[in-house]
C-alpha cells in the first residue's frame, strides 16, 4: 500500500489472457529463479516526504556499493510511489522533472554500480491520461477506447462511482494490451529491471471481484515478455490467496501482507507487532513459494537504521530469520547512507542468506508463544527456526519428534556460526525477548513413529448464538463455522475430544480469515487460552498447531471471542500421546479480565486476542483485575505487561492486594502494543493482579504474560502445567 492517494478462482480471465503463459511457471521472465536482494525507497519515504529524488536515489546506489552488501547479493535499487509527474503524448507515465530530471541517466548510474533498477506503478489509467484521451502508441485507438464502461475504479486506490481517478481497463477491447505493451516498453527503454504493481485486487483491502485486477496482472506479464527485457514483476499488496493460480502464473512475487511500516502510527519505521503479523499470516501461504510458483514478499526489512527502525537487535534478527525461512525477497528499507554496522552484520550473514536462497518451502510446526518452523532441504538436512513471541526471556523446548526428526547428529547455529554438537530427544535453548535461534540440522537416520491423530469437524460441534455452518470448497468436509465472536454466546464447542491419558497434546487448528483474527478458547470450561492467527482467505484454511492440555477421556473445547473477531473454523486435529511440550508462560487477556468502572473492551488489530481494554484510570474503580493468575511455586516471576499509549502515562500495579507500585510508561501509539517486563513475587496457586490509576489516565492494556525465571524453566517449570 505505497501509493500517493488523491474465494476460490471460479472464472477464467477475459480475452484468453490466461493462455499466454499456458504451461509456463511464474518465472516466465527469466529473473525469478531465486528471491532477489536489494533496497526499497518506501520505508524512508514514510519518514521523509521529500526523500524520493534522483539525487537521493543515486546516493542510495552509491551507499549500497560502498556498504559491502553488494558482494552478498544485494543489487536492486527500487523506487516506490511518487516518482511520476505527468504523462506523455501516448498516455504513459513520465517522471516529475523537478525531482527526476533524467531518469534514464539515474538508472544508467545504478547499472554502472553493478545494480538493478526498480520502479513502481499501478493497474488502470489515471485521470489526466483519460482526460487527454491520448492516442495509444502504434494503434488507431485512444485511451477512452480501452476503458471499462461504465467507468469504474481500476485499482484499490480508485474512488467510487464513474469518476474514480484511477480508471479500469477492459482487456477485451482492442488496444488495451497494446497500451500496456507501450508502458512497459517505455520502462524498458529506461533500463528498468523490476516493476512493483500496487493496489492489485482481489487484495489491497478490496477482496471481492468488484475491481478485479487479474486481467491487468496477466497483461503486464505479457507486456514484459514482449518487451524483450528480463523484468521482475511483483504484485502488491496483501493479495487474496484464493487467486494464487493467477499470481503464480504471471508474477515473480506477491506481497502477502500490508505495509510493514508504521506510516505515522508510531514514531519509528516499523515495530515488533508488524513483524509478528508476518509470522501469523505466513502459514496461509507456506505451501506456495518456490522457483516454479514465485515468492512470498513480506515487505521491507528495516534492520539497518539503529533505533529508528523501531526494533531491538534481537527483533531485527528474528525479522531476518523469518524472511529467510519464507524465501522472501530480502530488500532493506531506511536510508542506506546511515546503514549501521549491526545492519550490515545482520543483512550480510551469508549462512542466513543461504536459507533464503535455498528455494525450499518452510512449514510451521508449532504456533503460540514458541513458534517453530522447519525447512526440509533433502538428504537428511533441515533448517529449524525457533522464535520467542513474548517479551520475557524464555526457555524453548523442542522435542525432535515434533519437527519430524528422530534427533540431530549435527547442529549448527547460523547466527553465532557455532557448532552445537549432536542432540538426542529434545533441543532446549534460552531465547531473549522476541528472539530467535536458526539452526542447520543434520538429522539422525530413522523415521518418527506415527502418533494417534483424530480430526473433529467444527460444523459437527455444538453451535450457539450467531455461529452457523457455511459451505467452504477448500475445507476438509466442505463446510466451516462462521458467525463466531463479538459476544460471549457466539461460539462453537467441539465435544467428545478423546485423550487416552491426562497430558499435553498437539491441536492443529484449521481456520480461515483475511488479515488478523484471534480465538479465545476454553478446554473443559477452564481458563481462556489465546490463539492469534492470520491468513489470506475465507475459502482456503490455514493450519497452525498449538499444545493443549486434555484430561483422560472425553473433553470439550469451545472457540469464540467475546470482545472481537475470531477466524472461521474448519476443524481441529488432535495428535500425540500426551507428552508434547508446554510453553513456560501463560497469557491473560485484559479484555477477558474483570473490567471495573469506565473500562471497556473492544477490537484492536495488532493486539493479542484482537482486542484491548481502554478507558482505564481516572479513579480507583476504573481498573483491570486479573484473577486466578496461577503460579506453580512461591517466588519471583517475570511479568510482561503489554500496553499502548501516546506519550507518558502511569499504571499502578497491585499484586494480591499489596500496596500499589507505580509504573511510568511511555509510547508513541495507541494502535500498537509495547511491552514492559519486570520481576514480581507470586504465591503458589492463585494470585490476583490489578492494574489501574486512581487519579490520572492509564495506558490501554492488551494482556499480561507470566513466565518463570530462566533457571526454573530450564528445570521444566511451566506456569500452565497440565493436571
Amino acid at each position: 500500500m505505497h501509493f500517493h492517494r488523491p474465494s476460490l478462482i471460479r472464472t477464467a480471465i477475459a480475452c484468453g489472457l490466461l493462455s499466454v503463459a499456458a504451461g509456463a511457471s511464474a518465472q516466465v521472465n527469466g529473473v525469478g529463479q531465486k528471491p532477489y536482494l536489494g533496497w526499497s525507497s518506501f520505508s524512508q519515504q514514510t519518514l521523509d516526504a521529500s526523500f524520493l529524488t534522483q539525487a537521493n536515489m543515486i546516493r542510495q546506489s552509491d551507499a549500497l556499493l560502498a556498504s559491502g552488501l553488494q558482494s552478498h547479493g544485494y543489487t536492486y535499487i527500487n523506487l516506490d510511489s511518487g516518482w511520476q509527474g505527468s504523462f506523455d503524448v501516448n498516455g504513459r507515465p513520465t517522471p516529475d522533472l523537478a525531482t527526476f530530471p533524467d531518469i534514464k541517466a539515474m538508472i544508467d548510474h545504478i547499472h554502472a554500480n553493478g545494480q538493478k533498477a526498480g520502479i513502481y506503478w499501478i493497474p488502470g489509467v489515471e485521470q489526466p491520461a483519460v482526460q487527454a484521451n491520448s492516442p495509444i502508441l502504434g494503434t488507431p485507438y485512444h485511451i477512452t477506447d480501452i476503458l471499462a464502461v461504465p467507468y469504474r475504479a481500476g485499482n484499490a486506490f480508485g474512488g467510487p462511482g464513474t469518476s474514480p481517478y484511477h480508471y479500469k481497463i477492459d482487456f477485451s477491447k482492442p488496444g488495451a494490451q497494446e497500451y500496456m505493451d507501450s508502458v512497459v516498453a517505455l520502462f524498458a527503454s529506461w533500463g528498468v529491471d523490476f516493476i512493483k504493481l500496487d493496489g492489485v485486487t482481489p487484495g489491497s483491502y478490496s477482496d471481492d471481484l468488484s475491481i478485479d485486477n487479474r486481467d491487468d496482472v496477466a497483461a503486464w506479464s505479457k507486456a514484459i515478455a514482449r518487451s524483450g527485457r528480463p523484468i521482475w514483476l511483483t504484485v502488491s499488496w496483501q493479495v487474496d490467496k484464493d487467486y494464487q493460480d493467477v499470481w503464480k502464473t504471471y508474477a515473480n512475487g506477491r506481497r502477502i501482507d500490508d505495509d510493514v511500516e508504521c506510516e505515522s502510527r508510531c514514531a519509528t519505521l516499523t515495530n515488533w507487532p508488524r513483524i509478528e503479523k508476518r509470522l501469523r499470516d505466513l502459514p496461509s501461504w507456506q505451501d506456495t513459494s518456490g522457483p516454479t510458483t514465485g515468492w512470498n514478499d513480506l515487505d521491507s526489512l528495516d534492520i539497518g537504521d539503529g533505533d529508528l527502525d523501531g526494533l531491538s537487535i534481537d527483533e531485527k534478527r528474528s525479522a531476518m530469520t523469518i524472511w529467510a525461512m519464507a524465501n522472501a525477497p530480502l530488500y532493506l528499507g531506511g536510508d542506506l547512507t546511515r546503514l549501521d554496522e549491526t545492519g550490515k552484520r545482520l543483512a550480510g550473514n551469508d549462512e542466513v542468506i543461504a536459507v533464503d536462497q535455498s528455494g525450499k518451502q518452510t512449514r510451521q510446526v508449532l504456533a503460540g508463544d514458541i513458534n517453530v518452523w522447519v525447512t526440509d532441504l533433502g538428504n537428511g538436512r533441515y533448517y529449524v527456526a525457533l522464535f520467542n513471541m513474548n517479551a520475557a526471556t524464555t526457555v524453548a523446548d523442542l522435542p525432535w519428534h515434533v519437527a519430524g526428526l528422530t534427533g540431530a547428529r549435527r547442529l549448527r547455529d547460523l547466527w553465532t556460526h557455532q557448532e552445537l554438537g549432536p542432540s538426542l530427544g529434545n533441543h532446549q535453548v534460552v531465547l531473549p525477548a522476541h528472539g530467535t535461534q536458526l539452526l542447520l540440522v543434520e538429522a539422525l537416520p530413522g523415521h518418527v513413529a506415527p502418533t494417534p491423530t483424530t480430526s473433529y469437524e467444527a460444523e459437527q460441534g455444538s453451535l450457539s448464538g450467531n455461529a452457523a455452518p457455511y459451505a467452504c470448497p477448500g475445507c476438509s468436509n466442505g463446510f466451516k463455522v462462521g458467525g463466531l465472536g463479538l459476544g460471549a454466546g457466539n461460539t462453537v464447542s467441539i465435544d467428545g475430544v478423546y485423550a487416552p491419558r491426562n497430558g499435553t497434546y498437539l491441536m492443529q487448528i484449521d481456520s480461515l480469515t483475511l488479515g488478523l483474527r484471534s480465538y479465545l478458547y476454553q478446554v473443559n470450561d477452564g481458563p481462556f487460552r489465546t490463539f492469534n492467527s492470520g491468513g489470506s482467505s475465507f475459502q482456503l484454511p490455514s493450519s497452525s498447531t498449538v499444545p493443549v492440555c486434555l484430561q483422560k477421556g472425553l473433553n470439550h473445547i469451545r472457540f469464540g471471542n467475546t470482545a472481537s473477531y475470531p477466524p472461521d473454523l474448519d476443524r481441529i486435529v488432535i495428535s500425540g500421546r500426551g507428552d508434547a511440550p508446554l510453553p513456560t508462560s501463560t497469557t491473560y487477556e485484559a479484555e477477558a479480565a474483570m473490567l471495573g468502572g469506565t473500562v471497556t473492551a473492544g477490537f484492536s488489530n495488532y493486539f493479542s486476542g484482537l482486542a484491548k481494554a481502554g478507558n482505564i484510570g481516572g479513579g480507583s474503580a476504573n481498573s483491570v483485575t486479573f484473577t486466578n493468575v496461577t503460579a506453580p511455586y512461591a517466588g519471583a516471576y517475570q511479568l510482561e505487561i503489554d500496553y499502548a499509549t501516546k506519550g507518558p502515562r502511569s499504571l499502578f500495579l497491585s499484586i494480591n492486594g499489596a500496596k500499589s507500585q507505580e509504573l511510568s510508561l511511555d509510547g508513541s501509539s495507541f494502535d500498537d502494543p509495547v511491552a514492559k517486563v519486570l520481576e514480581v513475587p507470586l504465591r503458589a496457586g492463585k494470585n490476583t493482579i490489578q492494574l489501574g490509576n486512581p487519579s490520572g489516565f492509564s495506558p490501554d492494556l492488551d494482556r499480561i504474560v507470566v513466565t518463570p525465571r530462566v533457571l526454573p524453566a530450564l528445570l521444566g517449570v511451566s506456569t500452565q502445567a497440565c493436571k
